[in-house]
């Protein structure tokens, strides 16, 4: 079997390195603009992923690709704020999405179905999607990334195309961020992750019945995620040191850990645990570069935070967007791709930061609710425009900072590449 009767051609305008969110969105919304883009991922989906709880800052990049109506048609659990036990007297508090601005809701999905929606979206938009690829390298001509070299299970020898750009969307596989850039990692949030499903589990009361469950402990915390049908995502995060420190196995500990819950066991007190556990290590961390000659990254590949706050999707998802408008503008005037890449990683980073910040002083379990309101307010609202409250909400909904991603603009760029030059220049 050759490459071209998988459809693969030899030149792009965009390869993207990865079909989770990130990758697909990036994908989708470049070719629904005309683009010529092609995405390789490792696996084959629908596959299994973690992450299940979104936040309303995910929907805008899903009404740009038409899939809010799908979303709802798949039976999605809609997901309109958060339960917390967490704070110096451990009285549950609540927050809801309707308080941070016009996206009142998200979901609680199952990521394989999910993450296979957004890439079959960009195959619908004329993405060329190949799955079981692993790309191996990139191909670098005098100093710029011009295509990679891959591989395709079923099909023998590596092979190469060519693009104008390379995205690399591979998560924490990081396949260009690797060879490319130092990654910095924040000793704060090195945690690890143990988790599993139970069936037949009891729902919050009233306006929480779908509400994330987030219960603070003394050595960690856990999320109860509602899926579907009595169906519970249950996670236990702790600092990596701690697990470490302890003779018990992560599942030992997990079920220890979990007696110590309150809200939680009573939720799980008629459940049966359904699957076996799963493992991963959350240490967060930012690559040093975002970007370079003829690469880009957007999601994990860029940067990973704690997932206390169910970030982690809303974030690739959004950063594919903004990539997606910057690039299709890159194609158009490639005289400002330093400069517009530049733009990009500076409104990235900068939202990335905040978030990550605030998870950092959120893990303070000693202080008020009101503590962790005027934090976010100070964080993202000095001028305190809003009230705190409201600060908070549209921080764990992905609501401040997007509009430094979304609303990026290159006419000046454009205008100053563009200019003729003035006499005596």
């Amino acid at each position: 079997m050759s490459s071209t009767l998988l459809g693969i051609s030899d030149d792009y305008d965009v390869i993207v390195i990865g079909g989770g969110p990130a990758g697909a969105t990036t994908a989708a919304l470049l070719a629904q603009r005309g683009r010529r883009v092609l995405v390789f991922d490792r696996e084959r989906f629908p596959r299994y992923h973690v992450g299940e709880s979104l936040i309303p800052g995910f929907m805008i990049p899903m009404e740009e690709l038409g899939l809010t109506e799908r979303m709802e048609t798949r039976g999605f659990e809609r997901k309109y704020g958060g339960t917390l036990v967490w704070g110096n007297n451990e009285i549950p508090w609540n927050f809801s999405f309707s308080t941070g601005g016009r996206i009142p809701y998200a979901y609680h999905t199952r990521r394989a179905d999910l993450d296979t929606m957004i890439l079959d979206r960009a195959r619908e938009l004329g993405a060329t999607v190949v799955e079981e690829a692993t790309v191996k390298d990139t191909i670098e001509e005098n100093g710029r990334v011009v295509g990679v070299k891959y591989a395709v299970r079923g099909l023998d020898g590596t092979h190469e195309t060519r693009a104008s750009l390379v995205i690399d969307a591979s998560g924490q596989a990081r396949v260009i961020g690797r060879k490319y850039s130092d990654v910095n990692w924040h000793d704060q949030l090195q945690n690890v992750a143990v988790w599993t499903y139970f069936d037949n589990c009891h729902r919050l009361p009233g306006d929480e019945w779908s509400n994330i469950l987030i219960e603070g402990i003394q050595e960690g915390w856990f999320w109860g995620i509602p899926l579907d049908k009595g169906v519970f995502s249950v996670g236990y995060v702790t600092r990596s040191a701690t697990a470490k420190a302890t003779d018990q196995s992560l599942e030992e500990l997990f079920h220890s850990e979990m007696a110590q819950t309150s809200k939680l066991k009573e939720l799980l007190k008629d459940a049966h645990q359904t699957a076996g556990f799963r493992t991963a290590r959350d240490w967060s961390y930012t690559n040093e570069r975002f970007y370079g000659n003829g690469w880009a990254l957007v999601g994990d590949a860029a940067a990973f935070v704690d997932p206390l706050f169910s970030t982690g999707v809303a974030l690739a998802t959004m950063a594919g967007s903004a990539l997606s408008k910057i690039v299709d503008t890159i194609i158009e005037h490639p005289e400002i791709e330093e400069k517009a890449l530049d733009r990009y990683a500076t409104a990235y980073q900068d939202f990335f930061s905040d978030i990550r910040v605030f998870v950092e002083h959120f893990y303070d379990r000693s202080k008020t609710k009101g503590f962790y309101f005027n934090l976010a307010q100070e964080i993202t609202d000095p001028e305190k425009k809003n009230d705190a409250q409201v600060d908070f909400v549209k921080l764990v909904s992905g609501l401040t900072g997007n509009h430094q991603l979304f609303n990026l603009t290159f006419d000046d760029l454009i205008a100053d590449a563009t200019a003729p030059a003035t006499a005596g220049n």
